[in-house]
């Protein structure tokens, strides 16, 4: 059996340096093995591996578009950056339309883009993280630049392919 494929939503240089930087500064160093990412879907079987490939190129062939960092959320053991993008609603349910038949109920079930930047910590950390990340935030544009698609290898990542837009 083929490892599941993820796809992710790519960010523009300098906003993923950003949440890496975040990430790196406050997720657990022992379960840290991804960078900060957003997840479209979280495990497609491998084995449809070309047909995805083949649906990312068509996918991607758009010009690209901002996303909007909206908000602040609590996880309960974790905080995340809530983002906004009909494109990216648009695009993700265009793909989950074409692999309905593959998904998982977490793929099937996906709700809205985020960044996770701390997971896995106490409620209180995560509280004081949010709260300081909250303070005097104001929502800003990010751009978005393609679809990334990884192997899952039981716990890190394997880039495959980047497929950006335009």
């Amino acid at each position: 059996m083929t490892a599941p494929l993820v796809v992710t939503l790519l960010l523009a240089q300098e906003a993923q340096q950003r949440f890496d930087e975040l990430r790196s500064r406050h997720f657990p160093a022992d379960r840290l093995v991804v960078g900060a990412h957003v997840t479209l879907f979280h495990a497609v079987p491998g084995e449809h591996e070309d047909a995805v490939r083949a649906d990312l190129a068509a996918a991607a062939d758009r010009p690209g578009f901002d996303v909007e960092v909206a908000g602040v959320r609590m996880l309960g053991r974790g905080v995340a950056f809530d983002l906004r993008s009909d494109d990216v609603t648009g695009l993700r349910t265009a793909l989950a339309r074409r692999w309905a038949p593959w998904l998982t109920r977490q793929d099937a079930q996906w709700r809205h883009p985020h960044v996770t930047v701390q997971n896995k910590v106490t409620p209180a950390a995560a509280r004081a993280l949010h709260d300081d990340l909250a303070d005097g935030f104001e929502p800003y544009p990010v751009p978005a630049s393609g679809l990334g698609l990884w192997r899952y290898e039981g716990g890190p990542w394997a880039p495959l392919d980047r497929y950006p837009f335009g």
